[in-house]
């Protein structure tokens, strides 16, 4: 299981350090949130911050995209250190285009959902995709309430990967805890998304090693 920290929870005030305890952690991804205020209503961070993570962080960085118009800085983002870029079926018109964009920057390319939408309009994409991240919250803001339908997708979409692309990786981003990491696993995801569950509590490297159990 792939767990990826949410730097969007981080200590803004102090994020080098809580990016060395990730870089000293059992965590496989540094997950980050680009949000521009219109496409969700919060704004995080854009490729300047991302570029001060990149050099001081030891694993990949999983870069999702909630943002109207991605395709306009597929280049940027990798100019600026990413390493996989998810964008949401709901912001893009030409989503072959955009994945397609994203592979030829060098980066893995993937899809995010958000709970409304369902799963079998990935019929025609699942193929192009190295992921595919399902929202369990309405994305923009952090710590909300998990949405239990998303067992349910996440057994939807493993059917469809099986039948069409058994390398994709299922990504779960949203009220993900220590409580119910063991049942999405068991569902099928592959990669959790967790902010608060990991910067929130007293020892983050402790609950890192507690989800990799």
């Amino acid at each position: 299981m792939i767990l990826a920290p949410s730097l969007l929870s981080a200590n803004f005030g102090n994020l080098e350090k809580d990016i060395n305890m990730i870089n000293e952690s059992q965590a496989d991804w540094f997950h980050i949130d680009v949000m521009d205020g219109v496409f969700v209503p919060n704004i995080s961070f854009g490729q300047p911050v991302i570029k001060f993570i990149k050099k001081l962080a030891k694993k990949p960085l999983d870069v999702h995209l909630m943002i109207v118009d991605p395709d306009r800085y597929f280049e940027d983002f990798k100019n600026a250190g990413a390493d996989l870029i998810t964008v949401h079926y709901e912001a893009c018109t030409h989503l072959h285009r955009s994945i397609s964009s994203i592979k030829q920057y060098g980066m893995k390319a993937g899809v995010v959902l958000n709970p409304h939408t369902p799963i079998s309009v990935l019929e025609d994409i699942i193929v192009e995709c190295d992921l595919v991240l399902l929202m369990s919250v309405n994305p923009g803001f952090g710590g909300q309430s998990f949405i239990e339908n998303t067992y349910n997708k996440i057994k939807q979409l493993k059917e469809l990967i099986i039948r069409k692309n058994p390398s994709c990786l299922i990504e779960v981003d949203g009220g993900v805890s220590i409580n119910n990491y063991k049942k999405l696993i068991q569902a099928g995801a592959d990669a959790l998304v967790a902010g608060n569950a990991v910067f929130a509590s007293e020892n983050p490297i402790d609950t890192i090693a507690k989800f990799k159990e």
